[in-house]
């Protein structure tokens, strides 16, 4: 029952911390999602991906 207690009485220092991890994590993700979905509609990234894909099937 004493371990217990102390349990009880000892303060969850970072009791927080799980939650702002998640939470930075989850700022990233979006930050890198987006980052993506900008690249993506460039025209200078279709482009080269075009080229990519026509030079590889030109070998095939």
């Amino acid at each position: 029952m004493m371990k217990h207690m102390k349990k009880m009485l000892v303060p969850q220092a970072e009791s927080g911390m799980v939650s702002a991890e998640y939470a930075v994590g989850t700022v990233a993700t979006t930050s890198i999602a987006g980052l993506l979905i900008w690249i993506i509609q460039q025209d200078w990234f279709r482009d080269g991906l075009v080229a990519i894909f026509k030079l590889i099937f030109k070998f095939s």
